[in-house]
């Protein structure tokens, strides 16, 4: 494949890519990174057809070759925001806008001065350096990163610098370097060109398919208001416990709360206020907590405290300590300060509990609590000691 046919394959390919993004996403709302990603296909797409079309005649050469370089230089520090965005780094366009733009005057300048030689090393150097940026975005999720993910880290390194490579020979050893000549090194950076092209890619959309994976499988465990473990989640970090229960040793207790007369927010101030008043007040909670604590959502207002190895004075402490807590901190919505309290059932898990005995006990206790006057600490009944 010669050059002309590989510019024009670049450009097609950055293409394909745009519109296979635009009918990925035509379903629902795009993010911005997704469409900084796309924006910078298409600016890739044109930049590659103006190359192609250098020499042809069709569009001037002193048009072609600093627009296209230009455009290309933005189209790939596009992708590269793209990228960085991807991984939380909302700022980047204070870098990358800078950096695009010095970008297009360095190689302006070289283009005046050598329209041959400068304009390869400027090219080369610049290209490299902006692929090298997007896969600095992607090496920051290398501890925690799947093979696919690291594969695309050291692909696209490799791939960089073998495009910022060839700035570097051309510059230093004009005629070539033993074997590599300057056609076989011409064609090397162009075949890195067009896998950094695939790599970027399709990597990107298989990377974004696979965050959504991980994203619905961590949904299937949290709950998405509050950001706490979720009925199932909570039943399974639980069930260890129980087990260690029927062992001889320290004793792990289970507190169930509910909030008061939570209904009267909702129908006062609206869904979106309780929303809020609900993501506050369980903050407040998780703040009384140890590390090994676990505190989850069941199901509405209805939450479940898990303290391993603490017995059940101390657990009663635990719940106090919650309550005053709650009490204390009023909630600020767009409408009002909404003060809530709550009210606890505490027990102790017994060698003979199963989940329906051991949350029966907690749940007799917090109604006991409600019926006490709500917010309360209310303990269950201890079981009598064995004959």
């Amino acid at each position: 494949m010669d050059i002309t046919t590989m510019l024009f394959a670049l450009a097609l390919g950055n293409l394909s890519l745009a519109a296979a993004l635009f009918f990925y996403e035509y379903e629902r709302g795009k993010s911005l990174s997704w469409s900084t990603w796309a924006i910078a296909k298409q600016c890739q797409a044109v930049a590659w057809l103006l190359l192609y079309f250098n020499g042809s005649g069709v569009v001037p050469d002193a048009v072609s070759i600093p627009v296209g370089y230009g455009v290309l230089f933005v189209g790939v520090g596009l992708e590269a925001g793209a990228l960085w965005e991807s991984v939380g780094r909302l700022a980047w366009r204070r870098i990358a806008y800078p950096v695009m733009g010095v970008s297009v005057a360095l190689f302006l300048a070289c283009y005046a001065i050598d329209e041959a030689g400068m304009r390869v090393v400027a090219g080369a150097l610049i290209l490299g350096g902006l692929y090298l940026a997007g896969a600095a975005a992607l090496a920051r999720g290398w501890r925690g990163g799947s093979m696919l993910h690291r594969f695309l880290v050291i692909s696209v390194t490799l791939l960089a610098m073998l495009v910022a490579a060839r700035g570097i020979l051309v510059l230093t050893m004009p005629e070539g370097w033993g074997w590599l000549s300057k056609g076989l090194l011409q064609v090397l950076t162009s075949a890195a060109l067009y896998l950094l092209m695939l790599l970027n890619g399709f990597g990107y959309l298989l990377l974004a398919r696979e965050h959504q994976r991980v994203e619905l499988d961590r949904l299937a465990l949290v709950d998405p208001l509050t950001d706490l473990p979720n009925r199932r989640s909570f039943f399974a970090q639980l069930a260890p416990w129980m087990a260690l229960a029927r062992r001889p040793g320290q004793p792990s207790s289970l507190v169930m709360l509910d909030f008061d007369q939570f209904k009267r927010v909702n129908d006062s101030y609206g869904h979106p206020a309780g929303d809020t008043v609900l993501r506050s007040v369980a903050e407040v909670c998780k703040r009384q907590l140890r590390d090994s604590d676990q505190l989850g959502r069941l199901v509405g207002v209805e939450f479940a405290l898990l303290l391993p190895r603490t017995g059940i004075e101390e657990a009663m402490l635990v719940a106090e300590r919650i309550r005053a807590a709650v009490e204390t901190s009023p909630v600020k919505t767009e409408r009002a300060m909404i003060s809530m309290t709550a009210s606890f059932g505490v027990t102790v898990i017994r060698p003979d509990d199963s989940t329906v005995s051991l949350f029966k006990r907690a749940d007799e206790a917090l109604r006991a609590a409600k019926e006490g006057g709500r917010n309360k600490v209310v303990a269950a009944p201890v079981a009598p000691p064995p004959p």
